[in-house]
């Protein structure tokens, strides 16, 4: 996911740092502070399809992702 979102991303996101948890399961995507997707409040972890629109929303709302803004 993290090469998926660099390559989608790649004008609007510089890196991107995997921290491991000392709660397992823990899946939780921050943009600068904010919290963009956790999966213990959604009960799922994400699509990348979901998550690429999540982080769309927030980082740059009126690029296209072609195929994955489609429902």
């Amino acid at each position: 996911m993290a090469q998926e979102l660099l390559t989608t991303f790649s004008e609007e996101i510089k890196s991107v740092t995997l921290l491991p948890s000392e709660t397992g399961g823990r899946y939780t995507i921050y943009i600068n502070d904010e919290i963009v997707f956790d999966r213990k409040e959604s009960g799922h972890f994400p699509e990348i399809k979901e998550l690429k629109q999540l982080v769309r929303d927030v980082v740059n709302p009126t690029k296209s992702l072609g195929h994955s803004d489609k429902k």
